[in-house]
């Protein structure tokens, strides 16, 4: 995989403002961990390797174990592991993400409004928002992740 641009390079001042809405999340009230979960996700739908790769090591360096991080695919299926809350978050990022194929239903809308405040599932789908815009700059412009430099 090459490169295409450094669109951080190529545009700051849109970088910047991206990156805006992301030191906003990071004081927003919602845990990190919580944030990083979501921005993994949402980056294992959409195939964003840079992505993939930042956030697993942001979880880490954040204590969540191996065997958590390894079990985010398939969070339904991993018993206790997640929280209600992670669970909520992990169901709403998955349908936020595939809005075109899920319309977002009511249902999804209604689990994720009864565990979150209306702020934070405002600005839980601010993050979702902004690690699939985030996603689509990596695969378009191919951002290396950190373990390819190691490789």
């Amino acid at each position: 995989m090459s490169n295409r641009l450094d669109y951080a390079k190529a545009s700051p001042e849109g970088y910047k403002a991206f990156g805006g809405v992301y030191v906003y999340l990071q004081n927003s009230g919602l845990s990190h961990e919580l944030i990083d979960l979501v921005y993994l996700r949402v980056s294992q739908i959409n195939g964003c390797a840079f992505c993939i790769d930042m956030h697993s090591r942001d979880l880490i360096k954040l204590g969540v174990s191996v065997e958590k991080l390894v079990l985010v695919p398939v969070w339904r299926d991993a018993g206790g592991v997640f929280t209600a809350r992670e669970r909520v978050a992990l169901s709403w990022a998955e349908s936020v993400t595939r809005v075109a194929e899920t319309g977002v239903p009511d249902a999804d809308y209604a689990a994720a409004a009864a565990e979150f405040s209306d702020k934070e599932l405002a600005d839980l789908t601010y993050a979702i928002g902004l690690m699939n815009a985030f996603n689509r700059f990596g695969v378009t412009f191919r951002a290396k992740p950190a373990a390819a430099n190691n490789a």
